[in-house]
């Protein structure tokens, strides 16, 4: 198993060289293609009004985002004209409107063996960065690679520890079987359940059918129960992580329906919000 095809999804011009970098490595080392999309978001809300300062208005956000779309495309082509030149790539330029950006990238990651992606929040991202994530992840179905910053080859390509979440969830085990390539590459996986339940198929040995799956795959699994010694799941998460000395984390994305679009709640957001470390999700 390999990723074959990467998907990287370009709204903000600081943060391309990153993605770029790290996916072009990625498929460099499992002999894939490289497609990155670089998106300008059309923020306008101004529903059909099509006269008067209304047309005019959408036509100024438009030609904005247009212009976002230019700047993106030339950061990625100067991030891309980089890379080894082995690599085989392709790059799109698009323009959506923030109520179609999720059928345009859902698309586009449904025929994507990973999405690679920076961290969606901070002070220099819009909305359209989560909204790449959530459509990737709830739309395409595709598994999703979180990066915090800038990444090393070989802490992506061959990861030492791995750091796997797991809570007996069916995006849990969608989450394991998604990250197969970069778990088989592992020194060690470990695999992690915080305060199982007394009931359940797994009552008696927590973790105990993943790690043989992953075993039967190759992979060099261990199980670490844990208490839930902090407020929340995600921050006993991200201590035993940085305590293993983690070079990544696999779980499961969760999220919950507002007004008909997914959006990412719970443990999945407290983990991206603050990871110092790669995670990737699957839903």
């Amino acid at each position: 198993m390999a990723f074959k095809s990467i998907l990287v999804v370009v709204t903000h011009p600081g943060q391309a060289e990153a993605a770029i970098t790290a996916a072009s490595d990625l498929a460099l080392a499992h002999d894939g293609h490289l497609d990155v999309l670089a998106l300008g978001v059309d923020h306008a809300q101004l529903g059909y009004s099509y006269l008067g300062a209304g047309a005019a208005l959408m036509e100024l956000d438009l030609d904005r985002a247009a212009d976002d779309a230019r700047k993106a495309e030339a950061v990625a082509r100067t991030a891309l004209g980089q890379q080894n030149p082995a690599l085989r790539w392709a790059l799109d330029t698009v323009v959506a409107e923030m109520g179609g950006l999720t059928a345009m990238v859902g698309t586009a990651a449904g025929f994507a063996d990973l999405v690679v992606q920076c961290r969606p929040y901070g002070d220099d991202q819009g909305p359209e960065a989560e909204g790449v994530v959530e459509a990737a992840l709830f739309d395409g179905r595709a598994p999703v690679l979180i990066l915090p910053g800038a990444m090393t080859v070989g802490s992506l390509v061959r990861p030492r520890r791995i750091v796997m979440a797991w809570n007996q969830s069916p995006e849990g085990l969608a989450a394991a079987k998604a990250a197969l390539p970069f778990l088989q590459a592992a020194d060690m996986v470990d695999v992690t359940v915080v305060d199982p339940p007394a009931r359940g198929p797994e009552r008696s040995d927590p973790g105990g059918r993943l790690c043989q799956f992953l075993v039967r795959h190759g992979v060099k699994a261990e199980v670490t129960v844990l208490a839930r010694t902090m407020p929340s799941i995600a921050e006993v998460l991200a201590a035993h992580a940085m305590d293993r000395g983690a070079d990544m984390m696999v779980m499961g994305a969760y999220g919950h329906s507002r007004l008909r679009e997914a959006v990412l709640g719970g443990a999945t957001r407290q983990i991206l919000e603050h990871t110092t470390i790669p995670v990737l999700m699957a839903h």
